[in-house]
């Protein structure tokens, strides 16, 4: 390795890792075709003394993001698909809340996060939507910026352009990687499944430095195509089949003489689709020209042209970069948090400063006040939040009230739940944060894990019942919405028959009839048929009309043979016949 010894970068490797207190890393160097260096440092397992080997498997996050880019650049070289043709033309209910964008989207607006919507994690992070769930929901999804006028990082629609590639192949996105990439590569380690790799000889442990501590913490769980977001950072992979990975990308797509991908569409995913403004890259690394092609970032490096893609999940940051025109490529995966983990860059600007004989920085000491500052930052933000809690205050209504499911088209379903004095919220029955009360209506939902804070604020309607919470989801748009959900009796078939029958109200016959088995609907004459929708108890409102509602009511029996039907300034009671 020019200018930079095996023994001194071992010995500097074995220093960063101290410093920011990561348990291990691999790292693999490819130059002028050839891999110059594949090899682990550290532990994949501190409890068990395990080291990290260049077989060791990690999760590379979003790293990800150029095998799917890889796998549609595969498609338009059979000429199966279009880089720019809309996305409807190919799946005809794709749909999204910007009618514009819905009509216009392409692979190529798929794959350089230029949709207008900004994030959304939570969507798909709290919930096992299947992919086919996610993509009919995408409509539910509040966008904040116009179509194609500025990046927004965005998983989400890496997730449909997996769906796009899945459809066009007849297979799965999950297997189209494994034949078509995978295989081809030579790449037998490599997996995309967390369950499949926790049941391998050499994989990586998960962990988090918080509290002056390195902390062993869970895998996110991603299992193959059971999880809707694969396509997004769910590929797990070593530092030698990430090696071969970064040789076809520096080979310009050739492959033992032959074309893997053709050097066109390569170059596809090499080139800058859409201007990044990132300030703190320029003002403190002095990264200029950064932008976003397909599946990759790229920016200058010491007046070099960088192509790269970092990846953090639960436990893991990972790094993958190449220099195209200098014929060197890095990848660093390491066992750590992101949230203080810059190692995997710190690791690869340094070999690229060695490697190319530039000009050296260091960049630990570079990197340190960056992330002291956030630590700071995140302090002030708690405290802040503190300051601005009102003491003394109560929750309007008994916590009784707060309890029950709550609805949103997109994000699915909060449940809010009392367990033995404990308030939690269950985010669509897989993720659970602990809520407390911040002030009046409004509680906090807390993730320690992922250092994940929520405010959630409780709405009142017109009779004064607890029907909506309002939720931080994203912090780009306006709060998400969460509706009440009816009681669950109120959709089943033999409970809701208990209601139906004629009913004496005023001298005027109300005809109650159950529907489709699920839906109630009153009728009286010379009037039209009303839907009752489901409110509260056994109360239900008149679909079309405010104020208006029909609670039944039951006799000393047990039988529901009366109800009270309200109307504005009218409260009458109704006899069955």
């Amino acid at each position: 390795m020019d200018k930079f010894s095996i023994s001194e970068f071992r010995e500097f490797v074995s220093t960063t890792l101290q410093q920011w207190h990561v348990p291990g890393l691999a790292v693999a160097v490819v130059k002028d075709g050839q891999v110059i260096l594949c090899e682990g440092f550290g532990q994949r397992d501190i409890d068990h003394n395990l080291p990290v080997t260049a077989e060791t498997l990690f999760p590379i996050a979003s790293c990800t993001k150029a095998f799917t880019a890889m796998t549609v650049g595969l498609l338009v070289d059979g000429g199966k698909l279009d880089w720019d043709k809309p996305v409807r033309d190919y799946l005809p209910t794709f749909k999204l809340q910007d009618a514009f964008a819905t009509e216009r989207m392409t692979a190529r607006d798929l794959l350089t996060h230029r949709s207008g919507l900004p994030r959304h994690d939570l969507m798909w992070y709290g919930s096992n939507f299947s992919r086919r769930e996610i993509f009919d929901r995408l409509r539910y999804l509040e966008p904040n910026r116009d179509f194609r006028s500025v990046f927004q990082y965005q998983n989400i629609m890496f997730m449909v352009a997996g769906l796009l590639v899945g459809e066009i192949a007849g297979t799965s996105w999950e297997q189209f990687v494994q034949s078509q990439i995978f295989n081809r590569l030579g790449m037998h380690h490599s997996n995309l499944s967390t369950v499949v790799t926790q049941q391998s000889s050499d994989y990586a442990t998960p962990y988090t430095y918080s509290d002056g501590q390195i902390k062993e913490i869970p895998f996110f769980e991603a299992d193959g195509e059971k999880d809707a977001m694969g396509p997004a950072g769910n590929i797990i992979s070593s530092a030698s089949d990430m090696a071969k990975w970064l040789q076809v990308h520096l080979n310009r797509g050739q492959l033992e003489g032959g074309q893997f991908i053709s050097e066109i569409n390569l170059a596809q995913m090499h080139t800058p689709h859409i201007f990044v403004d990132n300030i703190q890259a320029r003002s403190r690394f002095g990264f200029e020209f950064t932008s976003y092609g397909l599946g990759w970032g790229m920016h200058s490096y010491k007046g070099c042209f960088l192509v790269q893609h970092g990846g953090s999940i639960n436990g893991f940051a990972s790094y993958t970069s190449l220099m195209p025109r200098e014929d060197v490529g890095v990848v660093v995966l390491s066992n750590a948090d992101v949230s203080y983990n810059p190692v995997p860059t710190i690791i690869s600007y340094t070999l690229y400063d060695r490697l190319l004989g530039l000009e050296p920085t260091d960049w630990n000491a570079q990197t340190k006040p960056f992330y002291d500052e956030v630590v700071t930052a995140e302090k002030r933000s708690e405290e802040k939040s503190d300051s601005e809690r009102k003491p003394g205050t109560q929750p309007s209504h008994p916590i009784e009230a707060y309890l029950g499911d709550y609805e949103h088209p997109g994000y699915g379903v909060v449940s809010i739940r009392d367990t033995d004095g404990q308030l939690k919220m269950v985010v669509n029955n897989k993720l659970t944060l602990i809520m407390e009360h911040y002030h009046y209506d409004i509680f906090e939902a807390d993730l320690k894990v992922t250092d994940l804070s929520l405010k959630l604020s409780f709405l009142n309607d017109l009779k004064g019942n607890i029907s909506q919470v309002a939720i931080q989801m994203e912090p780009m748009v306006k709060d998400i919405i969460f509706t009440r959900r009816p009681d669950v009796r109120l959709s089943d078939k033999s409970f809701l028959e208990q209601f139906t029958g004629v009913y004496d109200v005023q001298k005027l016959t109300m005809t109650v009839a159950l529907k489709n088995d699920s839906t109630l609907t009153a009728t009286i004459p010379g009037q039209p048929e009303y839907v009752l929708l489901p409110y509260q108890g056994t109360e239900f409102t008149l679909q079309g009309l405010s104020g208006f509602s029909v609670e039944f009511k039951q006799d000393s029996n047990g039988k529901y043979t009366w109800a009270v039907v309200t109307q504005p300034g009218m409260v009458s009671t109704a006899v069955k016949q």
